[in-house]
């Protein structure tokens, strides 16, 4: 049975509500131009903040404590699910208000914002999932809406290309996930997260190849999504042919949605074969982080910077996935880095969407002078970069801080450890290598034209709030530290070899 007064059942009614009726209401108005998009921008903005304010009020209220993880219902209404779910609301209100000046001139708003909302609702109901089928369910909720909004510029045959890449890999991440489940199910005879590790733990050794093997193809579905080495190729070219602000959605948002699903599954299901695959993580996040941010060094164009950036992020989280039997401090990093990487990720591409509107141009070149041109923009770009490569007292700093930490402390228990910490500190020196090259275009090089242009009201807006985010969780990092510790799951509960 579900509780229809669930936190996710009420925020995919809000959200849902609200998606289905943009498009009815634009069928139902005659004018036609800018004011519906203002509207809709407005309408679907204000959607998110109430489904926000709503899992803030439960959690406050204490209808919503303690980090369940696992139910017997498809759902379960855990800590757990609702920090992702603000991690990510916020990063669709982000998209959602910065859209009302991309989106300005461009047709077909109203399919637009309602493709967000559906997407929201996947993003949502993948971080309270308990059931493999539900998660499969959420997966394509949230998925298939990305692949039109990838699309959205349908003129753009570089859009075009970005979207059938998407989509494949998508289809493939989707079939691998499909199959996992098939074979859990044979082998588990169940589709129920929680029951299925525990069947799994006690595995006749004829049945524990498949069970690898199922473990092994949620790696690789998961891995896709959230962006890791070697599932990462299709990444760099989706992001910068879909519309900036979608990339702000799929860098910050549906990426972190494939951490919350990796989390319930892998990472809580992955020693109850009697096999360590810790440092097998361990590998993929060292490879990931170095790949993404030796690949961005190279680029020219400042949104492929981001996507590669993006990969390099996904190495720091993986960090806190590899050590969390050996650490309590390791998945409090992962989650911590999550919601600050969701929000400085979504400055990034907000702010490459503000000069793409104004210059129509993804160069590097364009940031030349920018410091000047539009200050607002520049100044969020560069703490956001900043707070990307860890530069203290930006927020960045702390959850790589505690992360890196983890690392060292698990050397008690794995030799490694410290040298994933080491890897991890080499990896956000090398990042600013680039992040410094576009904050030196900014403000150390002049453009042609130094003629300051008039910003986005919107997006500038956006980027006024993300500082404030950035700054003042750098700061004062305590609550949203002390959230991410809470929401943590509790490994003693499963049958896992814990090293504490």
């Amino acid at each position: 049975m579900i509780d229809i007064l669930s936190t996710p059942i009420l925020i995919t009614v809000i959200l849902g509500v609200v998606g289905l009726a943009i498009p009815v209401i634009d069928a139902g108005k005659r004018e036609r131009g800018a004011n519906r998009n203002k509207l809709f921008s407005g309408i679907s903005l204000g959607a998110i903040i109430l489904a926000i304010c709503l899992i803030l009020f439960r959690i406050f209220s204490g209808e919503i404590s303690g980090s369940v993880v696992f139910s017997k219902d498809v759902l379960s209404d855990d800590l757990f699910g609702s920090f992702f779910a603000i991690a990510l609301l916020i990063v669709s209100a982000m998209v959602a208000a910065s859209s009302w000046n991309y989106m300005k001139s461009r047709s077909n708003p109203a399919a637009y914002y309602s493709l967000i909302l559906l997407s929201s609702i996947g993003m949502v109901l993948i971080a309270y999932s308990t059931d493999l089928v539900m998660l499969l369910v959420s997966w394509e909720l949230m998925s298939i809406p990305t692949y039109a909004l990838a699309a959205f510029a349908k003129r753009d045959p570089v859009s075009n290309e970005a979207a059938i890449k998407y989509f494949m890999f998508g289809a493939l991440s989707s079939a691998l996930l499909v199959f996992a489940i098939g074979l859990v199910y044979g082998i588990a005879g169940t589709t129920n997260i929680g029951d299925a590790i525990h069947a799994m733990s006690s595995l006749k050794p004829d049945l524990v190849p498949i069970g690898l093997l199922a473990v092994g193809l949620f790696i690789a579905g998961f891995g896709f999504k959230m962006g890791l080495v070697p599932f990462h190729m299709w990444l760099p070219d989706a992001y910068e042919g879909s519309p900036t602000t979608i990339g702000a959605l799929l860098a910050a948002g549906t990426k972190k949605a494939g951490f919350a699903a990796a989390l319930r599954v892998i990472v809580l299901g992955m020693f109850v074969l009697n096999v360590d695959w810790t440092f097998a993580l361990a590998v993929i996040a060292v490879f990931t982080m170095t790949f993404g941010n030796l690949g961005a060094l190279v680029q020219k164009s400042v949104p492929r910077i981001l996507a590669y950036s993006s990969i390099a992020q996904a190495g720091y989280i993986m960090i806190g996935f590899a050590l969390a039997p050996y650490s309590d401090q390791a998945l409090t990093g992962s989650l911590f880095h999550i919601i600050n990487h969701a929000v400085m990720k979504s400055a990034g591409f907000i702010a490459a969407a503000a000069v793409a509107s104004v210059f129509a141009s993804y160069s590097l070149e364009k940031y030349k002078g920018l410091g000047r041109r539009m200050p607002i923009t520049a100044i969020a770009f560069s703490i956001s970069l900043l707070a990307l490569a860890g530069v203290p007292p930006l927020n960045g700093f702390w959850s790589k801080l505690v992360l890196f930490g983890a690392a060292i402390n698990s050397g008690s228990h794995v030799a490694w450890g410290p040298w994933l910490a080491i890897a991890g500190v080499l990896n956000s020196a090398l990042s600013l290598g680039y992040y410094a090259w576009i904050i030196r275009k900014m403000y150390l090089e002049e453009a042609p034209d130094m003629t300051k242009v008039k910003e986005p009201r919107a997006i500038v807006a956006v980027l006024v709030f993300a500082i404030v985010f950035m700054v003042g969780f750098g700061v004062w990092y305590g609550p949203l530290l002390n959230f991410a510790s809470h929401a943590v799951p509790d490994l003693a509960t499963l049958p896992l070899p814990v090293h504490r």
